[in-house]
């Protein structure tokens, strides 16, 4: 019996053993995780914060260079047709003719939930639906959505519970793996939409289809609410390239008709992003949101009269909304400054812990609200629960502020694969939402979780790395002036404090250090290292690193900004235009680059030599190259 319990008590302690090092390498494993998802966040966020700066460089250049040098830049007419200016239907759809060789989809209309089943079918094969079909579906949308609220109220009952689903991305197989665990929309299963369906994925315009689909067939049953990505500026690049000026003229204005909120059995807000202190419901209720094309074109005064002035050869001419030539200084529609802001809020903004309202700076627009924000605007509108979107949350959902706030976020391995689940939200009255949760895969068994967050922690150092080696002269400049010995090295806290300072991602870079620099056995950070196996390619290599390094750091900006200037939608700009519009980007966002050099280039650019650049061929050319990739196993990486 003694041996017996010797031997009882030699187990157990060795299960203890094994016990506390399992729960300690699974804990590790979360923190690894933890830094990759802030990686992908905080890089997410600062992208998105560039692009709300865009909307300072479209006011600037309408307010600032409403008068320009005619020999500098030709100015056009926008092809982006604004509403009143909209041709007829005959326009849009009939012109086109599907062939007969044609064997995607063939929608019928008026549509019935046979075109839904239909559609989903072609979809899953991968079929493309025709531009005939898509711009019919997109007209009929746009004209029932002219006739609904801004905020849509439903009412809910236990034989007709409410499905309510966050951002999509353009993730296809997510909106599949809804349909198949909760049912395709009907009258008896009704669901919410919390926009942010498109851009960044790749199925954005399947998936845009599908719902509009639905909601012509169901528009009492399924609801589409707008979110901050649902806007035809921050879609140029996309929209320009794979679907043709007509459907960007359509979904300029359906983006603008989408409702802003539901209100749920008139105590539930579903909006896409959040409040602010400020938040008036009674105004937003009755606001034009049509009048709210994109978040870059902030209201703005464009009907200055401007005199012509020889001296300096100005032409009477100003910008409206849409970079259209106003000739007599005619005043634009906009709306007003605060309905504006009151639109912008609730599509931006993101709860926060702590008490107050605070300028959202990690995304550059909206704020952040704290639990008693939430409370004052509930109480106020006699509301008792917010349920928004917008932020990637690992669990797919997240309940916060007392649980007054919930995020949902439907679309799965949003970053990398593994990296969240995805997850809907079912709401019935009188009782608590309950959620779902799911996570989409194409492997036939379940990747362990070390072997998920190496994956999800490669892809997060590669990215973060790729951020670096855009700055890589700012940085070099910051490193050597705290380096006063001269020596190629730092001290942690001064590497960490460059880092921050230069690209402000407000990231642990401490933590990090060891997967992107050499770090010397007394602590010391090589710190030219922060650049080695990486390098930005060069697609002409006369162009000087700081210009290389400005045009990969800004080449999203810059595809938007010489999109909108593409009136011909061909793909090809001047010589001319192409300086004078970096002349008007370097001037607002201060790039200290010599015009020569810039000069130099759009020369080298004009290949053939006929006086027009392939601008988003050259912006692709400035990729990043990554060396000895293959060298990163599973296990060598860790963030934690």
């Amino acid at each position: 019996v003694p041996c017996s319990s010797s031997s009882l008590a030699v187990s157990l302690k060795a299960a203890l053993i094994i016990q506390n090092w399992y729960r300690g390498y699974k804990a590790r494993l979360k923190a690894r995780q933890h830094y990759a998802l802030t990686i992908f966040q905080s890089i997410e966020y600062a992208d998105e914060q560039g692009q709300m700066q865009l909307s300072t460089f479209f006011s600037f250049m309408f307010e600032n260079y409403a008068h320009v040098h005619k020999e500098e830049l030709e100015l056009r007419k926008q092809s982006l047709e604004s509403e009143q200016d909209m041709r007829d239907r005959h326009d849009y759809v009939d012109l086109i003719d599907v062939p007969d060789s044609y064997n995607g989809p063939r929608l019928q209309f008026p549509l019935t939930c046979t075109d839904i089943d239909l559609l989903l079918e072609a979809f899953k094969e991968q079929q493309i639906l025709h531009a005939h079909y898509v711009l019919e579906v997109l007209f009929e949308t746009k004209k029932v959505l002219k006739q609904m609220p801004n905020f849509t109220h439903v009412q809910t009952s236990p034989s007709k519970e409410l499905t309510i689903c966050g951002d999509l991305h353009g993730k296809l197989d997510d909106l599949f793996m809804i349909f198949y665990k909760n049912g395709l929309p009907s009258e008896n299963n009704p669901y919410v939409f919390n926009g942010d369906f498109v851009d960044r994925g790749k199925n954005s315009i399947e998936i845009l289809m599908i719902l509009c689909v639905s909601f012509l067939v169901y528009p009492n049953d399924l609801h589409l609410n707008r979110g901050n990505h649902e806007d035809f500026m921050m879609n140029l690049s996309s929209y320009f390239q794979l679907h043709g000026k007509r459907i960007l003229q359509i979904l300029e204005e359906l983006y603008a008709w989408l409702p802003i909120g539901t209100i749920v059995d008139n105590e539930i807000l579903v909006i896409h992003g959040g409040i602010s202190e400020t938040t008036d419901l009674n105004l937003l209720h009755h606001v034009e949101r049509n009048k709210m094309k994109s978040v870059l074109i902030p209201p703005t005064e464009t009907n200055r009269d401007y005199d012509t002035d020889s001296k300096h050869n100005k032409v009477g001419v100003t910008f409206n909304a849409h970079g259209r030539i106003k000739t007599n200084g005619s005043p634009i529609e906009h709306l007003p400054k605060h309905e504006w802001e009151q639109i912008i809020d609730i599509l931006w903004s993101d709860p926060r812990g702590k008490n107050g309202c605070f300028p959202n700076t990690g995304r550059g627009g909206g704020c952040y609200f704290g639990p008693d924000v939430t409370s004052k605007i509930l109480n106020k509108y006699q509301l008792k629960m917010l349920i928004r979107s917008h932020e990637c949350k690992p669990e797919g959902y997240e309940i916060c502020h007392d649980g007054k706030v919930v995020t949902i976020f439907s679309a799965s391995n949003y970053y990398e694969e593994g990296s969240n689940r995805g997850a809907y939200i079912k709401l019935c009255s009188g009782t608590a939402p309950r959620f779902f949760q799911y996570q989409v895969t194409k492997a036939t068994c379940f990747q362990p979780l070390r072997q998920r967050v190496y994956t999800m922690e490669s892809s997060a150092i590669k990215i973060l790395k790729e951020r670096v080696i855009s700055r890589k002269s700012d940085l070099t400049r910051a490193f050597q002036l705290q380096d006063h010995r001269k020596s190629g090295k730092l001290s942690l806290s001064q590497w960490a404090f460059c880092m921050e300072n230069i690209l402000g991602l407000n990231l642990p870079w401490r933590s990090l250090s060891s997967n992107l620099v050499n770090i010397d056995k007394n602590g010391n950070v090589e710190y030219m290292s922060s650049f080695q196996n990486i390098h930005i390619e060069k697609p002409v290599q006369e162009a000087h690193s700081t210009l290389v390094e400005t045009l990969y750091r800004y080449r999203s900006d810059l595809e938007i900004i010489f999109n909108a200037i593409d009136t011909d939608h061909s793909g090809l700009i001047s010589v001319e235009e192409f300086r004078a519009m970096w002349k008007l980007f370097s001037a607002h966002y201060n790039v200290l680059i010599d015009d020569s050099q810039v000069n130099k280039l759009a020369n080298l650019m004009d290949l053939n030599k006929d006086g027009s650049i392939d601008f988003n061929e050259f912006l692709k050319a400035f990729y990043v190259v990554h060396r000895y990739e293959d060298l990163m196993k599973p296990g060598v990486t860790n963030l934690g």
